[in-house]
């Protein structure tokens, strides 16, 4: 019996549509690490590293010999992409040589990884077997981006996103319902739904923002004015914000674990279906099925 081939420094975060993945550590922890609204990253033993080349190495050679036929590896942790290409590329192969009927690699993606990436080095990238990344956007308003602490604005974003795909790789797309609380979600919205509009994201999600551990972290950074959105509230929030979507063919989710109501869809051929749907858990409450309170989460 075979003890499973990678040790991981837990917590361990993933995509949901990467839960048959490989999770590959690459990286432990966040580089950036000082978004006010998020805590994966903050415990002591999760501190910026970059993994050495051997390690990783090590775990792929042993991945390959004790789980066979792997097709999906994640790389892990928050901050794959904050390493060279060349690196990047080394580990490509590698999966490559050790999981030959591999067919895709993902990771996430901070906008700020990619300034100093050109698409040149996307596409190799791509060439190399790298398919998706995940990126939070979070919102496509610079006054919600300041307060959050994000460390990106609109233009960051959208610069990566459009680099993204002129490389011809897949783009995921977060963007987080309720972050700019009452004062600020009209404008949250609206320039997060133009943003996506710009750069048509290949699949797009909404959650919306929790605090498991309390607020007193996110509202020293936002502000004396933060007061969360009710759950009208985010209805109302998330109508704007699909209002104002012009995609073409972006496929899109409101079903992760902190949502109430679940939306699915093809943006834009089942816009006026998902209005639909948010109209009614607005002017019927109990009309649509929506998650309990004790469901919700991270």
């Amino acid at each position: 019996m075979h003890s499973f081939p990678i040790e991981y420094i837990e917590p361990v975060f993933r995509p949901p549509s990467e839960a048959k993945s490989l999770i590959l550590p690459v990286t432990n922890g966040c580089s950036w690490n000082r978004c006010t609204f998020c805590e994966m990253y903050t415990q002591p033993q999760k501190k910026f590293r970059a993994r050495r080349p051997e390690d990783i190495r090590r775990d792929i050679e042993r991945a390959g010999q004790v789980l066979g036929n792997v097709r999906r590896v994640f790389l892990a942790d928050g901050d794959a992409m904050v390493l060279p290409t060349r690196r990047l590329l080394e580990i490509l192969a590698d999966l490559r040589r050790a999981f030959p009927d591999l067919q895709r690699v993902s990771s996430y993606c901070l906008p700020r990884n990619l300034a100093k990436k050109t698409v040149d080095e996307l596409r190799q990238l791509k060439a190399a077997g790298l398919e998706i990344l995940y990126v939070g956007m979070e919102s496509g308003d610079d006054d919600v981006l300041r307060r959050v602490n994000k460390g990106e604005t609109a233009e960051s974003t959208r610069s990566a996103l459009l680099k993204i795909r002129d490389a011809g790789l897949t783009s995921s797309v977060m963007v987080l319902n309720g972050l700019g609380g009452t004062a600020l979600s009209r404008q949250h919205a609206i320039n997060s739904a133009r943003l996506c509009n710009d750069t048509q994201p290949d699949y797009l999600s909404t959650l919306v923002v929790t605090f498991p551990l309390g607020e007193e972290r996110f509202r020293a950074g936002f502000g004396a004015d933060f007061e969360p959105l009710s759950q009208q509230g985010l209805f109302e929030e998330i109508r704007l914000f699909l209002e104002h979507l012009e995609l073409e063919r972006t496929v899109f989710r409101s079903d992760h674990a902190s949502n109430y109501l679940v939306l699915k869809g093809v943006l834009g051929r089942d816009k006026q279906k998902l209005l639909a749907q948010v109209d009614l858990a607005i002017t019927q409450p109990g009309a649509v099925p929506l998650r309990p309170e004790w469901m919700r989460g991270l």
